[in-house]
């Protein structure tokens, strides 16, 4: 039981000194990666960069405890940095010491909150973003987090989480552009835009082997950071009044206990649950997407432990809340990582790099994050989802659309409660109006298809009807209007036969409206037939005493039924 919860002791048990050497490999290649990264989303947060590290430590401890995928790596992401910015931004001002203890309870909050839902298996919760939904909320908050880099790109003051925000502010500092820090940071974005797209393909032309080249390309930001440092050396960037990170304090996170007010809890508690959920749902998505690679399974009550307790040490480490990260992660498989500890490895090198290399990055220049932040950020926009959801589905389009129309303009929050909302109103919408076919059969055949889109044989005095939906309370009322008309407009039938090989459920309220049409039918005298019911649905309809009033038979087949029934009714007729 223990080991269910914690699986490090079961992979634990059988490690290698083979599995060591590649996960350490693995570690040295993410931790290059990792540093820029956490430092830039950092101050995405709002947060001084040295909690970006601090987030970037203990959090991969505890995944590697407690997390079941061998290839996902931990730590600060860009969406969960803006809903960070967003939720601490709303109760407290950027640059104080409540504005890192709201991150620090933000991140305890997302922790309980997740681990809770992984001990009650509550991993189906996550279902109820639908894919429109997170690829709307997605692109918003790439196309927002590239729009607040702006301002360091230019050497200008911004502020706001939406995009009305951000541009009115960016619009009323324009006049402020600093020639040397424009310059600094489209050097930067250049060169890591360079590397991204042409510089593991120069390698392979060069005769490095591919996946060689690909994990250099990867690490590459790297380059471009040192020479940021060198060129902010030479060419006195921060006396030109170019931003610098500053001081970064050297040393291990300090433990902190979280200042846990009634107030403040209140206040994070929505935003968390909101941070948990999306969090998630991104790392799941990742680490199925490369467990399937391996063959491997990922237990979705499992990864909300590991994540929880992923977020529980962030806060206890002076960190904010964190989740898995796709590009991390993807660097961390193709580098060979074979066990979760290859993230403990990196928590170890992220530990070194804030004893070893702190004062080196206090000349870093700001810009040079902002430009990692936009890199990272563009490859999230997709805007192609617009284009897909319309030719496909216009209901899919609405919630893609409301999403990220109502994020762009009032914030991430607002933006993913609506477009959940939006999913589950869409839902019940469809599920209310399900497809109701009159079917016949093909001759010759024991098959029933839809008279609208076959030539098939009816006979006239039965009405087989083909539900296509599970029957619940939003869409019953619609099936007994749909019977009663079709009734009603041909008074020569003696049988209705509800054929239901796609009921997978039948709720109370679908009880009571089938009794309903039972009845009513029998007052017309019309009998009713079921056909095709499945195990668990005739399970729970033998528990009521439907059955025992149905003035029809329950049949195994929809051939059984009609076969019986035309032996009192009249021959069968072409359509």
């Amino acid at each position: 039981m223990l080991a269910r919860y914690v699986p490090i002791l079961t992979w634990g048990r059988a490690y290698t000194r083979e599995q060591f050497g590649r996960d350490a490999i693995a570690a040295v290649i993410v931790t290059i990666m990792l540093i820029p990264q956490s430092l830039a989303y950092a101050l995405l947060a709002g947060l001084p960069p040295e909690v970006g590290l601090y987030a970037s430590v203990l959090p991969l401890v505890a995944y590697a405890v407690f997390g079941s995928s061998t290839s996902l790596a931990v730590g600060p992401v860009a969406v969960v940095s803006l809903m960070t910015a967003a939720a601490v931004g709303r109760i407290t001002a950027e640059g104080t010491a409540d504005y890192i203890s709201a991150a620090i309870v933000l991140a305890l909050l997302s922790g309980g909150i997740l681990t809770l839902m992984g001990v009650l298996r509550l991993g189906f919760v996550a279902n109820f973003l639908s894919h429109p939904v997170i690829s709307g909320f997605i692109t918003a908050s790439g196309i927002i987090i590239a729009t607040s880099q702006l301002s360091g790109l230019f050497g200008i003051a911004s502020h706001g989480h939406a995009m009305p925000e951000l541009l009115t502010s960016l619009w009323d500092h324009l006049w402020e552009i600093n020639p040397y820090t424009l310059a600094i940071g489209m050097s930067s974005l250049a060169g890591l835009v360079w590397i991204r797209r042409d510089l593991a393909r120069r390698l392979v032309a060069l005769g490095v082997p591919a996946a060689t080249a690909t994990t250099v390309a990867r690490a590459g930001p790297v380059v471009v950071v040192l020479a940021s440092i060198v060129a902010s050396v030479v060419f006195g960037l921060g006396e030109k009044g170019v931003a610098l990170v500053g001081d970064v304090p050297q040393g291990l996170p300090m433990f902190v206990v979280p200042n846990l007010s009634v107030d403040l809890v209140a206040a994070l508690l929505g935003p968390a649950f909101i941070i948990s959920i999306v969090g998630f749902v991104e790392s799941i998505s990742v680490a199925q997407t490369l467990a399937a690679r391996k063959r491997e399974r990922i237990d979705p009550d499992q990864e909300l432990i590991g994540l929880g307790a992923a977020n529980i040490a962030a806060a206890i480490g002076s960190g904010y809340p964190v989740t898995g990260g796709f590009a991390r992660s993807v660097v961390n498989h193709d580098a060979g990582a074979v066990t979760p500890a290859a993230g403990a490895f990196t928590a170890l090198g992220i530990a070194i790099a804030t004893l070893a290399l702190t004062p080196f990055l206090a000349l870093l220049p700001k810009a040079t994050l902002a430009a990692t932040i936009v890199v990272a950020v563009l490859s999230l926009v997709d805007l192609a989802i617009l284009k897909k959801a319309l030719a496909y589905s216009r209901a899919d389009f609405a919630a893609v659309a409301t999403t990220l129309g109502v994020t762009l303009v009032f914030g991430v929050e607002l933006g993913i409660s609506l477009g959940v909302a939006a999913s589950i109103l869409i839902f019940l919408y469809r599920t209310s109006k399900p497809h109701v076919a009159v079917v016949g059969r093909m001759p010759g055949t024991e098959h029933f298809r839809n008279v609208l889109r076959h030539r098939v044989e009816t006979v006239p005095k039965i009405l087989s009807l083909r539900v296509d939906e599970s029957l619940y309370f939003a869409n019953a009322r619609f099936l007994e209007d749909c019977i009663y008309e079709k009734v009603t407009a041909h008074p020569e039938i003696k049988h209705v036969v509800l054929m239901c090989p796609a009921v997978n459920a039948i709720d109370m309220s679908a009880l009571e409206s089938l009794e309903a049409i039972n009845g009513r039918l029998r007052d017309m005298q019309i009998d009713f037939h079921l056909a095709e019911i499945k195990g668990p649905v005739m399970d729970r309809l033998k528990r009521s005493d439907f059955l025992q009033h149905l003035t029809g038979k329950v049949f195994l087949s929809q051939h059984a039924a009609i076969a019986e029934l035309t032996q009192v009714s009249d021959g069968p007729r072409r359509v």
